[in-house]
């Protein structure tokens, strides 16, 4: 990692490339339904990870040009594997840091991130650069989640300890897991204007099983069980109140419970 960019939190399992995948699958409509780009011209995919977005946005808009970048040489040889699997030809992969872009100014018509801002140790500095690298006119699109959101029934103060202790190890190594309520000031504070901001809700009971099954198990609870190592060995919490939490947030994909949460997408103008 480099000085602007924080740990990544969840790791670079498989498990966790799963997880990812699967994510963006479940959240492909919510999210990505209004985002296309006009023929010809050129996008930066700003941390593409694994190429959960890239897959998406590259086949929503075939005629445009996506040039995705990520700090992990592992996480783009994923990427391009999953862009070659499905035959997409509209993009290329380079490593580079979000903080320095290797680009000149007013490279790209349009920028692009997906849950990456949480993970930075300086997200208003990251902003900065990518608008320099934005056309006048040109848009930046940011979705984030807010793990402060979260809601669900029954409510259980042991399951919320769990979903704590994620947001307080991400807080430790820089990051900040409720930083889609910050995307306004952010981006406004980083010099874009014609800010806009849209919540994204999540909502799962019963009656929805895919939102169940997608969003609450293979999601949100994977994201939290993921993180027991850490949160054991930071003595956050006892490993009996973890397991009593997870149990309890699981709960929430039972037959009488609900999960509740919301992703911010924000749209704004160089």
């Amino acid at each position: 990692m480099t000085a602007s960019n924080s740990a990544y939190v969840h790791g670079y399992s498989r498990l966790e490339e799963r997880r990812l995948l699967d994510q963006a699958g479940t959240l492909s409509e919510l999210l990505h339904q209004d985002t296309r780009y006009p023929t010809g011209c050129s996008v930066l995919e700003a941390g593409c990870g694994v190429g959960a977005q890239t897959v998406i946005l590259a086949k929503a808009s075939r005629e445009a040009h996506f040039t995705s970048i990520d700090i992990s040489s592992e996480s783009l040889a994923a990427a391009a594997a999953g862009v070659r699997a499905e035959n997409i030809s509209n993009v290329q992969f380079l490593q580079a840091d979000i903080g320095h872009l290797p680009f000149d100014a007013a490279s790209f018509d349009h920028v692009f991130l997906c849950f990456v801002l949480e993970h930075l140790t300086d997200p208003g500095a990251a902003l900065k650069e990518l608008r320099r690298v934005l056309r006048l006119g040109g848009t930046l699109t940011a979705i984030e989640g807010d793990h402060g959101s979260a809601y669900f029934y029954p409510h259980s103060e042991a399951a919320q300890r769990t979903i704590d202790c994620l947001i307080e190890l991400q807080a430790r190594i820089g990051g900040n897991a409720e930083i889609g309520r910050q995307l306004y000031p952010l981006l406004r504070h980083a010099g874009f204007g014609e800010v806009s901001v849209d919540p994204r809700v999540v909502y799962a009971d019963s009656s929805r099983p895919e939102w169940v099954e997608g969003f609450t198990n293979a999601t949100f609870v994977a994201m939290v069980k993921g993180v027991k190592a850490q949160a054991l060995g930071a003595a956050l919490i006892s490993e009996s109140a973890w397991d009593e939490g997870i149990a309890e947030l699981e709960r929430s994909a039972g037959v009488d419970g609900t999960f509740n949460y919301t992703f911010f997408k924000a749209v704004a103008y160089r």
